[in-house]
């Protein structure tokens, strides 16, 4: 009797079988050499894209930048200009690179120049408009004394302002567009989508008719600079931006001198750590729509995720907008041991290890809160 060989010997199931691995193969190769395909061409695509629009050129372009220009303004005008290939490109690119002080101004650019010598010639700008328009945002403020504000200044109305900042196809627009931006603002346990996003700064319009998506897209370019810019911190924290953003919304209403911010962000952090409760006022105060001078124990008990002494963890959303310093206090916190602190009403901030001490202080001190309101 003859043996059979062991190709012959194969079985239907195990030929069907080799056939499907052979395939995968196949299919797992070309999926892998369309991967890189993609990555080459996108790779050439932005190589190009920052090349000089004509090397040779000796064309001189007048090139206007208004007051109030984002990147992705000054990106949308050069290319517009013939003087760079792609406004989204350079808009990225100066983000990339944490370039900052583009000034508004008018140039004189040619299409045959690199585009970092571009970057540094807008640094140099010169303003030649008055603003028709500008308005400060303090930091620490509120989303609706922010709205209130730019209503107060700007073309549109607070009610139009607020209506567009809560619509929800405009918000997914928002989030799509910028990185610092996530599904997270829309959590429904947030009052406002965009509290603590609108960044505190001064902000000057040339434009009288500068639209509500204008100014809005100014005010978060602005946090999403920031954002880059502690990119690094960010991607070592245990923690995402939108809650960085949030604890360092918290510094900034508890913090009155430059030196706390960093110590009070430890204490945040040494108590998320313990799984205590952050238990700090102005929590309170935003859970209750109330600027508060003082918390009374009835306060205490407001029904509120805002409300960190009722919940424990990171509240859900930033309840201010924090300033730079404020977000570098979050982002680089003092390793310190503290666990409560106590702020006096002259601004002192008196630090402790231990509850015991930290109830000595409220006792000592509490007085010169209820006098300090009824002066």
């Amino acid at each position: 009797m003859f043996g059979r060989t062991k190709k012959e010997g194969l079985t239907e199931k195990e030929k069907q079988a080799g056939i499907v691995r052979k395939i995968i193969l196949i299919t797992l190769a070309i999926l892998v050499l369309l991967a890189a395909a993609a990555a080459v061409g996108g790779w050439l695509y932005i190589s190009s894209a920052l090349e000089p629009v004509d090397e040779n050129s000796e064309e001189q372009v007048t090139v206007e930048i208004p007051i109030g220009s984002s990147a992705s303004d000054i990106g949308s005008i050069l290319e517009d200009a013939g003087v760079i290939h792609n406004g989204t490109v350079f808009q990225y690119y100066v983000r990339y690179k944490n370039e900052q002080g583009l000034q508004a101004g008018t140039y004189e650019l040619s299409p045959s120049m690199e585009i970092d010598t571009i970057i540094d010639r807008l640094k140099e700008g010169t303003v030649m408009k008055e603003p028709a328009f500008s308005f400060t945002i303090p930091e620490g403020t509120w989303y609706e004394d922010i709205v209130q504000t730019i209503a107060e200044a700007g073309p549109h109305d607070a009610e139009a302002i607020r209506s567009k900042l809560s619509d929800e196809e405009y918000l997914n627009q928002l989030i799509e567009e910028y990185d610092v931006l996530t599904d997270t603002v829309l959590n429904e346990e947030i009052r406002y989508p965009l509290e603590g996003y609108l960044f505190p700064a001064t902000y000057e319009f040339v434009d009288e008719n500068a639209s509500i998506e204008k100014i809005t897209a100014r005010m978060i370019e602005q946090t999403e600079e920031i954002m880059v810019e502690f990119s690094e911190q960010v991607e070592e924290s245990d923690y995402t931006f939108h809650e960085l953003l949030t604890l360092a919304s918290i510094v900034e209403r508890e913090a009155r001198k430059q030196e706390d911010r960093p110590k009070i962000a430890g204490v945040l952090f040494n108590r998320l750590e313990e799984g205590m409760r952050l238990e700090v006022d102005p929590t309170v105060s935003y859970a209750m729509g109330e600027h508060n001078y003082m918390t009374s124990s009835e306060d205490l008990q407001t029904d509120s995720p805002f409300n960190t002494y009722q919940h424990t963890g990171i509240p859900p959303g930033p309840i201010a907008s924090p300033g730079r310093s404020s977000i570098q206090a979050v982002m680089n916190p003092e390793d310190n041991d503290y666990l409560f602190f106590y702020a006096r009403p002259g601004g002192e901030v008196i630090y402790n290890e231990n509850y015991e001490e930290h109830r000595q202080v409220q006792e000592k001190y509490r007085h010169e809160w209820v006098e300090a309101r009824e002066e």
